[in-house]
């Protein structure tokens, strides 16, 4: 799997996952995230992606996984479901 789609999945999930998956991820990530140039800047192309991925999950048409389901497929103990 390439970056960009493991970012693609990670957004897409990080939109709708309960408060205290996020909250773990960014504790997990704090001190990277402020050390992070803050010059990066999503574009309205990639707004439009995460819009198109959001609504299709809302829809029931995009797969979602568990925090255990998710370590499995970081750790390549499993493959995502496409």
């Amino acid at each position: 799997m390439t970056t960009t789609t493991m970012r693609e999945k990670l957004i897409t999930y990080l939109s709708d996952a309960d408060e205290s998956k996020v909250n773990a991820l960014y504790t997990l990530l704090e001190k990277d995230i402020e050390d992070v140039d803050d010059t990066l800047t999503l574009t309205e192309e990639h707004y439009t992606i995460l819009r198109e991925e959001r609504g299709a999950y809302l829809k029931g048409e995009g797969t979602s996984y568990t925090a255990e389901e998710s370590i499995q497929i970081a750790k390549g103990e499993r493959d995502i479901d496409v």
